[in-house]
């Protein structure tokens, strides 16, 4: 049994990566402001730090409850289109906070540090999947604030000794299988859940944004990994940084179209997903998949949800039994 600490942990992916390290055994210290995240995702046993990953007086605050085998770092500002209009915000904050963890830990005695990256990294890649080789060229402020960020923990690793891990992946779609923790953001903006919502009547109709894409049917390909696959990939980097740092793509391989997202979204739930058909989105490749080859041959990964109906069932499921979300419901 070993002891983690892991920023944004009440978030989406932070908080079902805190599931896996309790289903392991492993302790564990959440450090999140609150702010996009849910206390009543975090799971009994977890002690949460209220605070900013930036706030001195909470870094302290959350090391003391030390020492940690390693910390996960989640917590970052995250929506495309907003870094577009804060691009300053987005690499301020990502960045600053990122480099005052990673200096706690250091500070702390902590020499494992994972980071939750992006695949946005790449910008527009000439080819797809995505691999470890293409060139780093993110086309919005939220992946060049992620690029920094693996820049800062090289440094880091080279004055410190803080070896780090980076996953590079893009869409965390599904819900814990178990029905412990699901996707509930304000606002929303993903696919999955916002079609699943539609579908329920918790909202209004979707946009699809362009239908004259090079793609099979006309619209955006796009890369979903279940988010439980997610953090199960997060847990198996920790055991190589006793020897190096490294970095990992991290997709499915093969990506599903808007049209088939909300196909299956509509199959699933037995009901149509209410959508209209809107112009293209400025910005918005064609087809964006993350390639998991090295992460699989050398760790040993491999995705227990791989198919989209899986993805689908199980966030619909957590929706179903949480039409409201977090709302009204009690933490731990």
């Amino acid at each position: 049994m070993a002891r983690y600490l892991v920023t944004g942990g009440a978030g989406y992916v932070g908080s079902h990566t805190v599931l896996a390290l309790r289903d392991r055994g492993d302790e564990v210290v959440v450090l999140d402001d609150l702010s996009k995240g849910h206390a009543a995702a975090l799971p009994a046993g977890v002690a949460l730090v209220r605070g900013r990953c930036g706030d001195p007086a909470a870094l302290d605050a959350a090391f003391a409850q030390g020492p940690f085998e390693a910390v996960l770092h989640f917590a970052a500002l995250s929506l495309v289109g907003d870094s577009m209009r804060e691009p300053m915000r987005y690499l301020r904050e990502n960045l600053g906070n990122t480099a005052a963890v990673a200096e706690a830990a250091a500070k702390a005695g902590c020499r494992k540090f994972v980071l939750s990256s992006t695949a946005a990294l790449f910008g527009f890649p000439d080819r797809v999947p995505i691999d470890e080789e293409a060139a780093l060229a993110p086309a919005s402020a939220y992946g060049e604030s992620k690029l920094f960020c693996e820049r800062a923990l090289a440094w880091a690793e080279q004055v410190h000794g803080l070896r780090f891990a980076t996953l590079r992946y893009f869409n965390a779609a599904g819900a814990d299988p178990q029905g412990r923790a699901g996707e509930d953001h304000e606002p929303e903006t993903h696919l999955v859940p916002l079609a699943i919502d539609a579908a329920l009547g918790l909202r209004g109709q979707l946009t699809v944004f362009g239908t004259d894409y090079p793609t099979p049917d006309g619209t955006c390909i796009r890369d979903y990994v279940h988010v439980s696959d997610l953090a199960d990939a997060h847990l198996r980097v920790l055991p190589l940084l006793d020897q190096r740092s490294v970095r990992y793509n991290l997709g499915n391989g093969t990506g599903y179209s808007v049209r088939e997202v909300i196909e299956t979204v509509g199959r699933i739930a037995g009901r149509p997903v209410p959508h209209g058909l809107g112009p293209r989105r400025e910005g918005d490749p064609a087809a964006l998949v993350a390639s998991s080859a090295k992460l699989r041959a050398e760790t040993g990964w491999t995705p227990r949800f791989p198919a989209l109906e899986d993805i689908v069932r199980t966030a619909l499921d957590w929706r179903q039994a949480h039409p409201q979300g977090y709302r009204g419901r009690a933490a731990g």
